[in-house]
């Protein structure tokens, strides 16, 4: 259907974002999978993540088939395998937060759309999918990482994906209340986790050297408001290449496109619109004339790197652009816009530090 689509003037126009959604359409298989590139494998994260950008473009039959490949291909126990490539499986093991990130894309879709009749399709499949995520929940509250294909549960955790897992926590919270399936031991779940990512981050693997674990705590919810700005000032200079963007690795002259597209949306969350609206020009030279981007740039060497163009970098992009332009109803998805508050386990509220920061979301 028509949608607005984002524009940023000096930076990106309408038509250039739909050029991007088009990019992503391109290399949807026919059963619905969209996988990194056409010929690569597709997984559940990044595969829900292009779905979300597709629903922005509004090009809603290739959403739908997205969401609906991913009911139609979800295990028995509400898992999906990290890696699909057409009707093959290369890796048979699970990764819980790329199960957990439907309820991201479904919440998503309902606040772009409208359309109720899809969120009470899909919500069985979201709920089989959180139900089976909170089973790995560990003493110290993040949630395992993965299972392999025996069954066998790695009993540590990454930061990043029990983060992102937060929000994903969230967006199940409220479509459970939106069909009327309320969930209350998730709220408890969410609790520990967001308590876990926010006080207790030694307790994960220490992947710190990643950018991910930098922003992702912010991103998905568990550290907010001005607790959020501090926290992303202490490790800036580590990650951001001003003029370039946000690197994956902070030992490495490398920027990347999505990590930079979703801090764009972490610094959006927490209000941060200058440095976020910064940011993403800063990455627009990796556009190609079809709408798609390039994964990263090496800086000494001037080189992009690697020679690919995923759909999900282009997802990142199309998203970033809509929470900085207000474009769809979806676009403040990741200022926790329409989700449950977390109960906050020994911390103080910050709902008066989320209305001090209000004010630079103009």
């Amino acid at each position: 259907m028509t949608r607005a689509l984002p524009h940023l003037p000096g930076t990106v126009t309408a038509n250039q974002i739909r050029a991007t959604g088009d990019y992503i359409a391109g290399q949807q298989l026919p059963s619905g999978l969209i996988p990194w590139f056409l010929g690569h494998h597709g997984d559940p994260w990044d595969h829900i993540e292009a779905a979300m950008a597709l629903t922005v473009c509004g090009l809603d039959d290739a959403a739908s088939l997205a969401f609906e490949w991913s009911a139609a291909h979800q295990s028995p126990d509400g898992s999906w395998p990290m890696e699909t490539a057409g009707s093959d499986v290369p890796n048979k093991a699970i990764d819980t937060n790329q199960c957990a990130y439907l309820a991201v894309g479904v919440w998503h879709r309902w606040l772009v759309t409208g359309d109720r009749a899809q969120v009470d399709v899909m919500w069985p499949t979201v709920r089989a999918a959180i139900e089976f995520v909170i089973g790995l929940q560990l003493a110290f509250g993040g949630i395992a990482w993965s299972r392999n294909e025996t069954g066998e549960v790695d009993d540590s955790a990454l930061l990043t994906g029990s983060s992102c897992t937060v929000m994903s926590l969230r967006c199940a919270m409220a479509l459970a209340e939106l069909v009327g399936d309320p969930q209350p031991d998730w709220e408890l779940t969410a609790a520990r986790l967001a308590h876990a990512v926010a006080v207790h981050p030694d307790a994960f693997l220490d992947k710190s050297r990643y950018s991910m674990d930098w922003y992702y705590p912010v991103l998905g919810g568990a550290v907010q408001c001005l607790e959020g700005r501090d926290h992303l000032n202490r490790r800036w200079d580590e990650f951001v290449v001003p003029g370039m963007g946000a690197r994956c690795v902070s030992d490495r002259p490398w920027v990347t496109v999505a990590e930079t597209c979703e801090l764009v949306l972490t610094l959006d969350a927490v209000g941060d619109r200058p440095r976020a609206r910064d940011l993403f020009a800063s990455v627009q030279h990796l556009r190609e004339g079809d709408g798609s981007f390039w994964t990263g740039y090496v800086l000494p060497d001037h080189a992009i790197w690697p020679e690919e163009r995923s759909t999900w970098t282009s997802a990142a992009v199309v998203l970033a652009a809509d929470a900085l332009a207000c474009s769809s109803l979806g676009n403040g998805l990741f200022r926790g816009v329409g989700l449950p508050t977390l109960i906050r386990i020994g911390a103080a509220d910050c709902d008066a530090q989320c209305i001090t920061l209000t004010g630079d979301l103009a």
